[in-house]
């Protein structure tokens, strides 16, 4: 059950990080408060995730699979480009994230 808190965890982060992208440094309330509950709901997703996943596989793994995600909706949805370097990066993170996986007992 960890793991599912963990990917809601990581649906609720990315959800808040593309609200805060459209609250306009926070000058939209709507997009503002989306940002708020999706991070609230995120923090606690999380923590009930680190009951059995030790924090430093759970954090890499929420990061990581964050930023990949983000990564595809800031291309698709807010037309942001994703160079050679950008991508091999992010894969960088990714073997990372899966290197750890596979290390977590």
């Amino acid at each position: 059950m960890s793991w599912v808190f963990l990917l809601l965890a990581i649906i609720c982060e990315v959800c808040g990080t593309s609200f805060l992208k459209l609250t306009n440094g926070f000058s939209a309330l709507l997009p503002l408060f989306g940002t708020f509950f999706s991070y609230l709901f995120s923090f606690y997703f999380l923590s009930l995730a680190l009951k059995t996943i030790s924090l430093g596989v759970a954090y890499a793994i929420w990061g990581g699979v964050g930023i990949v995600i983000i990564t595809l909706i800031g291309y698709v949805c807010f037309h942001e480009p994703i160079p050679f370097l950008k991508m091999a990066f992010i894969t960088c993170i990714v073997v990372g994230v899966v290197g750890l996986r596979l290390t977590e007992n």
